[in-house]
């Protein structure tokens, strides 16, 4: 999609009106996270006795579009996992013929991931998981796992929440490749939800924004390369 995609004078990515679907990427510097709240199932709910809330850990797409109703949401990180663009998407960021990339996570005991925890209300917990697990899990290929997620800032007590992570045994799971090679993927992809492009810019975003210090050398490496194809 080289020459498809351009910035205005307000710093805006454009999709070209003769490239695809018309779709505005804003400015991924400057402008802030979209957070929608719409109502959105219950296997592997994770509470104790004194709280009966649900948390639910967002590390792709979810750190700007969670799509369900929450009661307050923190920025954080859990341990053991790399966050990778290694799993393929036939729904929402790419079709069957071209499956795009979006990220998982990867064990790897040394490593850091952050991304926005979300609490969920215990009345709340049986509509919000039915649409996620339908947008994560049947069209996105992820199984769910429990982790310890800690707030940042100091003194913050950890917690356990519910994430997706897509395996190397899914039938779309695409594995590691070159940066080089993964932005050539995201930059020609496109799904029902937007332009692969998009997904891999809001998430550079979020980092840069919300988590200034963290050095995601796989996501910006990538974020380069893509940009020199697309703008």
């Amino acid at each position: 999609m080289p020459g498809c995609i351009y910035r205005d004078r307000n710093c805006s990515l454009i999709v070209d009106p003769n490239a695809s679907r018309i779709k505005l990427l804003s400015c991924f510097l400057t402008r802030r996270i979209l957070q929608t709240r719409t109502a959105m199932n219950t296997q592997d709910i994770v509470t104790t006795p004194e709280n009966t809330s649900l948390w639910i850990f967002g590390y792709g797409s979810l750190v700007w579009k969670p799509d369900f109703v929450y009661t307050r949401s923190k920025v954080g990180y859990i341990e053991g996992y790399s966050r990778r663009f290694w799993h393929g998407d036939t729904f929402h960021r790419g079709d069957k013929d071209m499956p795009g990339r979006v990220v998982t996570l990867v064990e790897n005991h040394d490593a850091r991931t952050w991304g926005v925890a979300y609490e969920v209300a215990e009345s709340l917990i049986d509509e919000s998981l039915r649409r996620l697990d339908v947008r994560e899990a049947v069209l996105g290929g992820y199984v769910t796992r429990t982790v310890e997620f800690t707030p940042r800032g100091r003194c913050q007590q950890s917690l356990l929440a519910r994430v997706y992570i897509a395996t190397s045994d899914n039938p779309i799971y695409l594995g590691p490749a070159s940066p080089t090679e993964i932005a050539a993927r995201i930059a020609v992809c496109r799904g029902a939800t937007g332009h692969n492009v998009e997904y891999l810019f809001r998430l550079a975003e979020f980092m840069r924004l919300y988590c200034p210090e963290v050095e995601d050398n796989h996501l910006f490496s990538i974020e380069a390369a893509a940009l020199a194809l697309v703008v």
